[in-house]
């Protein structure tokens, strides 16, 4: 019942219509045995997710997106029971049609992360970001191995070329001003990037908005959102900590890489992120405190270095 979604006006026109959505949801439902079960459409996330009922979450892709939905049930079956904080359970996940794939997962508990952190104390801070520190050491040692035939990039050191290649482009697309654009090439041509690291698993939007948390421990109750996962860098995951987690403070992402087991090179985590499928520079100019000096070598030290928590 859901049309076909390839194109990103299709996307546009289909994927963001409860009246086109609604139905095929509820069809969908209905052939997983969970039909009459109440349906909640959640706000945020690129792709179209439901609570349904109590107990599950559906969360759908279209043709223009199947590769994510494959990974993703891929992924948290492979995580299940395996992390410190708690993933969805998967409940089945596969193709519905005109292209559609779709994961059916266990609804996990607890506030959003980005919803709760301000109003929650310095020590709870504190306790939740070592509790990630600690959950992405485990997740870097897992064996990704498994996940080798749906997860990108085949080869580390040609991903990083491509990437690079493109690097001014994007974000000139983005509307980054001249004057750091012409820093990019020379910047990440100063930076000795590894071709052929430690292979990791890697969520690769590690952001406080993929927590959730029990405020009243306050403690991690679950991580999420594993759809753009890739193998490769440890240090490539250290991107969204330092941007979205510790958003450019020294003392807390020094906490966290103590509970992580090793701390990166600033120039290496800035290098990564021009080179970030996501980029966008002009959005974090914008988040975050920028230093007098304008450089991309003081934004590096600016954004991930580290210092004692003093």
């Amino acid at each position: 019942m859901l049309p076909a979604v390839e194109t990103d006006e299709e996307w546009d026109a289909i994927v963001r219509d409860e009246t086109v959505m609604r139905p095929g949801v509820e069809d969908l439902c209905a052939r997983l045995g969970l039909d009459g079960a109440p349906l909640t459409r959640f706000p945020e996330g690129s792709q179209p997710v439901y609570a349904v009922g109590d107990e599950h979450v559906l969360k759908l892709f279209p043709a223009a997106a199947a590769g994510d939905g494959v990974a993703e049930g891929r992924v948290l079956a492979h995580l299940q029971g395996r992390l410190p904080v708690p993933t969805p359970r998967v409940r089945d996940f596969g193709e519905y049609e005109n292209g559609w794939r779709y994961v059916l997962m266990s609804r996990l508990r607890g506030e959003n992360l980005a919803h709760a952190w301000d109003r929650l104390p310095r020590p709870g801070h504190e306790r939740l970001l070592t509790g990630i520190g600690e959950t992405l050491a485990v997740l870097h040692s897992l064996d990704p191995e498994p996940l080798r035939d749906v997860l990108r990039p085949g080869d580390w050191g040609t991903f990083l070329d491509r990437q690079a290649a493109g690097a001014v482009a994007r974000q000139r697309a983005h509307g980054l001003p001249e004057a750091w654009l012409e820093q990019i090439p020379d910047f990440l041509a100063s930076v000795p990037l590894p071709r052929g690291p430690h292979r990791s698993l890697l969520h690769t939007e590690v952001m406080r908005q993929h927590f959730l948390v029990d405020p009243d421990g306050p403690r991690l109750s679950g991580f999420f959102d594993f759809e753009p996962a890739m193998i490769g860098d440890p240090a490539y995951d250290f991107v969204g900590v330092g941007l979205f987690v510790t958003r450019g403070r020294p003392g807390p992402l020094a906490r966290l890489t103590r509970a992580y087991g090793r701390a990166f090179e600033p120039s290496l985590l800035l290098a990564y992120t021009l080179l970030h499928v996501y980029s966008n520079l002009p959005w974090y100019l914008e988040e975050l405190d920028v230093p007098a000096e304008g450089t991309l070598d003081s934004l590096a030290q600016a954004w991930f270095g580290t210092a004692s928590d003093g």
